[in-house]
């Protein structure tokens, strides 16, 4: 006979000092999300200090994105295991332990090693953020403890290439990893003191899902391995690619039927069969897909046409990340009025999003910085408005004692998302910009006259050849080279703003169809099933 879980633990009355309980957790979570983002965008500058090839650099950050994602998936069970405070409090240690290692690490296999054990520290901590939030917050602060969950996904990221560019440029590449001890300083401190402690429940290990966890790792670590490395290795032409996907498709399988049938699972998939919990799923990997048309495509214009570094962009990444200090509890406030359909705020936010990138896809060669404000803003508003309807749908149809299963299902869904929307809009634009280079090479083969210059002193970039058909320098024909690079990736970029409203559209259609309208939680309506 199966041992039965025990009962939740008894809830606690909200006050000052929980609420900076809170504050501490969120605090690790942010810092967890911004130690993975400025790492990845100061990668250059780490390599080089370190001396790694580019090759093997990119296992730094292909090997931490997949620890974390693995850690998202277990972490809520070892939380109610072994008490969320004191598991809280470890993952908080190890994490700042590894991150003061890394930069005296010079070995890169064990530079490396650390990494990936800071990745399974690091994710094991947005997972606390909304268990806390699900737990702990009475129903009128419900919505603004899900608003802060909704900045790590808003405003850390956003944050990320500001902090890079300073410890960089400014200060050293060692900053990049011991920033962390100041704010997990300050996030340990809190939680300790505000977080009621829970007693063990050791019980659990006789019903721990010990399969699960690790075809479920594995299958997930696998794939993580196979999305972040496949631009580089060229995909499925590699058969270390084509390994990586054939082994984790069968035990992602196994990991699933075993959930379904297992007692105590990581995720408790019969919680899908609530339409706005599967919702929320999907539409919280949508919006992270979206999201990149105020982020990654941006930042790939500036990097490739304008040639700017990191600290140059900055300033439009903040356009987005700051903003959501005040627009996130505005959007929450505006959530909690019963007369305001979370559905209709969403469908809102999408279509600023969306609205967003048909401005992006006017992007021409022309554009500079000022020319991004718009599009800026516009994700500004709409990111919030999108992710925290979501969460306030999903989180409806969740008791209490499911808090752990929507929170690994959550976490999981969104760490997996944030990794696979980078690397397939990145492989879409790579391919993209080869069909309009390929388009425009034979264009200008079949019109060589349009690049011909009355003579040679009118040879210019744009009409490199002379009358006769003979390159009117070196220097001219390398410009247009140039020329022809700049616009096919500029074409790219308007292709993938065209994918993301497609993808916004998908959202609005699933948001028509699918969830059920839900009432604030101070109003203490039985949520819709």
């Amino acid at each position: 006979m199966s041992v039965q879980p025990t009962s939740p633990p008894a809830p606690h009355p909200f006050t000052l000092r929980l609420a900076l309980g809170l504050v501490g957790v969120l605090i690790a979570a942010l810092t967890s999300g911004l130690n993975d983002r400025v790492t990845d965008i100061a990668l250059e500058d780490i390599r080089a200090a370190l001396g790694i090839s580019y090759d093997l650099g990119s296992w730094i950050t292909s090997g931490y994105q997949a620890a974390e994602v693995s850690a998202m998936m277990i972490a809520p069970w070892f939380a109610v295991t072994f008490s969320l405070r004191r598991f809280t409090l470890t993952v908080c240690t190890g994490f700042m332990l590894v991150g003061i290692l890394l930069p005296l690490t010079h070995n890169p296999s064990l530079f490396i090693a650390l990494r990936v054990l800071q990745g399974l520290f690091g994710g094991a901590m947005p997972p606390m953020l909304m268990t806390v939030a699900l737990r702990f917050l009475p129903p009128p602060y419900k919505l603004y403890g899900l608003g802060g969950y909704a900045l790590t996904a808003t405003f850390g990221p956003n944050l990320a290439a500001s902090l890079a560019a300073f410890w960089t440029d400014d200060v050293s590449w060692m900053f990049v990893f011991w920033q962390v001890v100041p704010p997990m300083l300050i996030a340990m401190l809190l939680l300790g003191w505000g977080i009621p402690q829970d007693p063990l429940r050791l019980e659990r290990f006789k019903q721990i899902d010990l399969f699960g966890m690790v075809t479920g790792c594995a299958g997930m670590s696998l794939l993580i391995l196979a999305l972040t490395q496949g631009e580089r290795l060229d995909w499925l032409s590699s058969p270390l690619i084509l390994g990586l996907m054939l082994t984790s498709a069968p035990l992602l399988l196994v990991f699933f039927i075993n959930e379904w049938f297992h007692p105590l699972p990581l995720f408790k998939l019969q919680m899908l069969e609530r339409r706005n919990l599967s919702h929320g799923l999907l539409g919280l990997a949508g919006v992270l897909f979206i999201s990149l048309a105020g982020s990654s495509l941006p930042s790939a214009y500036f990097a490739q046409v304008d040639g700017f570094r990191t600290l140059q962009f900055a300033p439009l990444a903040l356009t987005i990340g700051l903003p959501q200090l005040l627009i996130a509890p505005l959007v929450a406030a505006l959530l909690n009025l019963r007369w305001i359909d979370c559905r209709w705020m969403l469908a809102a936010g999408v279509a600023l999003m969306i609205l967003s990138c048909l401005l992006g896809m006017q992007i021409t060669t022309d554009w500079a910085r000022q020319n991004f404000w718009s599009i800026q803003i516009l994700q500004a508003f709409g990111q919030p408005m999108v992710i925290l309807p979501i969460l306030m749908s999903a989180t409806s149809v969740v008791a209490p004692p499911e808090g752990p299963f929507a929170s690994a299902m959550f976490n999981t869904v969104r760490g997996f998302s944030s990794i696979a929307s980078g690397s397939l809009v990145g492989w879409f634009l790579s391919h993209r910009e080869q069909f309009h280079s390929n388009i425009l090479v034979n264009s200008a083969a079949n019109r060589s006259w349009l690049l011909s210059a009355p003579s040679s002193s009118a040879a210019s970039q744009s009409q490199p050849l002379l009358p006769d058909g003979s390159v009117s320098s070196s220097e001219n024909l390398s410009g247009f080279a140039t020329l022809l690079k700049h616009q096919a990736t500029v074409l790219s970029l308007s292709d993938g703003w065209l994918l993301l409203i497609g993808l916004s559209l998908v959202m609005l259609l699933l948001t028509a169809w699918l969830p059920r309208r839900v009432w604030p939680p101070q109003t203490l309506i039985q949520p819709p099933r």
